[in-house]
């Protein structure tokens, strides 16, 4: 019979290595180690640099898998800590760590409720770990390729919980049952180098990327969509490197980003910006050059019997009913939404990202509890 596990401390264990995106400083193996001891056939799956892990415990249906990431972003300013970043210290019941709260400790609930689980025989057909180490850097090398070569092999996934920090003020409060897509563009306008005094022989990049630009932002892009908020244009940047006062600089720059809802598709988006750009081009003698990088689609998981379980479980645990989300950024669920519905719970987010980054010990191990009754409930349907 396998042993308990302690999700506070095989969180601590995660977070004292300094798996900062790409680095894995060894937080793979942990979690390999924890799967193996569990009696999980574990299967390490790297690509470029980033170290993937597979681990299923079963053979039979339904498979319910749980995704999560041991990558972290950086800690910033160091000196800014009140505690050494690394060392997973708990001060007065809160666990203080990069990681803490975006996601070490839901990859150590999810292992200590599955552990319970399979010591107690309630799980009658498979659990599963998808874990990467590419959730917070470009995720080119990450979940994505590991759910194509799954897909590949005709691997069958039934459902997926994700552990993304998802509680909104209140842990329980707000699980997400979608989320919208995004799209990058940069827009590059060259045009030709000139005197401000003789305008006539130069060729102001500005003009055309001003009316580029007044132009995205003054369309309307939509009023919502059923569980979806109205999508968003958000300029980020804006350049025109130029140390003289008398100067038409030849090169202007600018970026944007757009949260779609499904409303919309990436390419859809991004043949309208080409259009833009064409519009703004006439009659100006140089080049707009347009680069879309889609990083997700919108998508929703459909109420229905998994939603209904989920929040039934969370209910169960905390006697509230969650809120079923689509707000906020991106996660690697839209990667795995191509193999089976997906939902993600997880601790209250507020400090993920920050300055001494914490989460409550006692919310990790209601965490575990929830991930203990969804494992029930799921294997109990």
């Amino acid at each position: 019979m396998p042993a308990a596990i302690d999700a506070v401390e095989l969180t601590r264990d995660l977070i004292r290595r300094p798996s900062v995106t790409p680095a894995d400083a060894g937080a793979m193996a942990i979690v390999e180690e924890v799967l193996s001891g569990l009696g999980f056939r574990c299967r390490r799956m790297k690509f470029g640099e980033i170290e993937n892990l597979y681990a299923r415990y079963g053979a039979a249906g339904p498979n319910l898998c749980f995704a999560g990431h041991t990558d972290v972003v950086p800690v910033g300013d160091s000196a800014a800590w009140s505690k050494d970043a690394f060392a997973a210290e708990v001060v007065d019941g809160l666990l203080i760590g990069r990681g803490s709260v975006d996601m070490k400790s839901a990859i150590a609930a999810f292992a200590a409720a599955a552990a319970d689980a399979i010591a107690a025989g309630r799980v009658t057909g498979s659990i599963s770990f998808l874990i990467t180490g590419d959730e917070e850097g470009v995720a080119t090398d990450g979940t994505v390729k590991v759910v194509e070569a799954l897909a590949a092999e005709g691997e069958v996934i039934d459902h997926c919980i994700v552990g993304e920090p998802t509680s909104a003020e209140t842990f329980g409060d707000m699980v997400k049952v979608g989320r919208r897509g995004s799209i990058n563009a940069e827009i590059v306008v060259e045009g030709v180098q000139g005197h401000v005094a003789y305008p006539h022989r130069a060729a102001n990049p500005a003009r055309p990327l001003i009316k580029m630009l007044t132009a995205l932002q003054e369309r309307k892009l939509d009023d919502g969509y059923p569980e979806f908020q109205p999508s968003n244009l958000e300029v980020t940047m804006i350049e025109m490197p130029n140390t003289a006062t008398n100067v038409i600089p030849g090169v202007a720059r600018a970026r944007l980003n757009i949260r779609f809802n499904p409303n919309h598709t990436g390419r859809q988006l991004a043949d309208w910006f080409d259009l833009e750009a064409w519009r703004a081009s006439v009659d100006f003698p140089g080049k707009i050059t347009v680069t879309s990088s889609i990083s997700g689609e919108a998508f929703l998981t459909e109420r229905g019997a998994f939603t209904d379980l989920v929040a039934a479980a969370v209910a169960d645990v905390t006697g509230r009913e969650p809120e079923l989300s689509t707000s906020g950024g991106t996660s690697d669920a839209r990667f795995i939404r191509a193999l089976c519905p997906v939902i993600e719970v997880g601790l209250v987010g507020k400090t993920m990202h920050q300055v001494d980054e914490r989460a409550p010990v006692a919310e990790i191990r209601t965490l575990q509890q929830v991930y203990a009754r969804i494992i029930d409930r799921y294997f109990a349907a």
